[in-house]
């Protein structure tokens, strides 16, 4: 009895250990990675993002405090975002050559593996919501256009008219480029946003939502939509979400990517994100991706001059920045 009783508070010290060791919830998001000069962006300006950026990280913090999972956080934290013009995605978001907004969302859970996405949607509120719906209530992956509004509206989301994505600074950055004749430029890239979450009972998610790049042609899709290119999560490796130029990204299978060599190569998914974006600059492409895993570590890589950022611990470490080095 004495030697079972001892192997008892031995098992018990040891799952405290564990416990104590991992992150009880921790929450990463980016608002886009892209050409950024802090000489050329205003003070004021830095604090609006800066603003938006806390606003986001501190109801997705109130969140998991109550016990939420990780999934309803990562869509309520990107309604933050998609709800305000500083990003490319909802209310800010791009204008394709035609001169409307299109836009991109997926979500991920890293239990499951259930995933669920939209793209080319113009009049869909919030993406992030109808690729949840896509994930919770379909037998389907991915839907598009017309379709995939049409099933928003039966799923009771909030249908808005194309101008309300409409900003004036979204719409002269469309006039600059035609006016330059030019298909694209990585500036106007800049503003994808995304989170990923670990939740209390150890459950890891992402999402992502986009307009996409300017002046894109042809209903072209990036990777923000792509299950394994721009989102994915598992909770055996990482979840994450990637911002910057989406054919490269797709190319590389990036997200999946990512957590195959977290798997495989047993890379901490910070030397895992860091190891794929020297990939993506080898290849000629720009951006970004952040990155989290089951024990609340965290990845926050970039090969451009910025990238929007941000994390919240449960133990209270918490950083929010946009240029590199700071």
């Amino acid at each position: 009895m004495r030697q079972k009783l001892l192997l008892f508070v031995l098992a018990l010290v040891l799952t405290t250990i564990t416990i104590s060791a991992r992150e009880k919830y921790a929450i990463v998001i980016h608002g886009g990675a892209g050409v950024m000069s802090r000489d050329k962006m205003s003070e004021e300006l830095r604090t609006e993002y800066k603003a938006k950026l806390n606003e986001a990280l501190v109801l997705g913090k109130k969140m998991l405090q109550e016990g939420a999972s990780a999934t309803d956080v990562v869509v309520k934290v990107i309604n933050v975002m998609e709800d305000s013009p500083l990003f490319n995605a909802g209310k800010g978001a791009v204008f394709t050559h035609d001169g409307v907004n299109e836009l991109d969302a997926s979500i991920m859970e890293g239990k499951t593996q259930n995933a669920g996405a939209v793209s080319g949607v113009r009049d869909v509120k919030n993406p992030i919501c109808a690729a949840r719906a896509v994930m919770d209530n379909s037998e389907h992956v991915m839907l598009s256009g017309a379709g995939a509004s049409e099933f928003a509206k039966l799923q009771g989301l909030e249908i808005v008219p194309n101008k309300y994505f409409y900003t004036e600074r979204r719409y002269q950055s469309l006039q600059q480029l035609l006016k330059k004749e030019r298909e694209r430029t990585k500036k106007d890239n800049m503003g994808t946003v995304g989170c990923v979450v670990l939740d209390q009972d150890g459950n890891l998610c992402a999402g992502t939502s986009t307009g996409g790049m300017t002046n894109k042609k042809y209903g072209r899709i990036g990777d923000s939509p792509i299950i394994g290119a721009g989102t994915y999560a598992n909770n055996n490796t990482c979840a994450l979400s990637c911002t910057g130029h989406g054919e490269y990204y797709i190319r590389l299978g990036f997200a999946r990517d990512i957590s195959a060599l977290v798997e495989y190569k047993n890379l901490s998914v910070a030397e895992a994100c860091h190891e794929e974006i020297k990939k993506l600059s080898e290849m000629g492409g720009t951006g970004g991706v952040i990155g989290l895993d089951a024990d609340g570590n965290i990845a926050m890589e970039f090969n451009t001059s910025g990238m929007f950022r941000g994390y919240i611990k449960s133990s209270g470490e918490k950083d929010i920045a946009i240029f590199k080095n700071e």
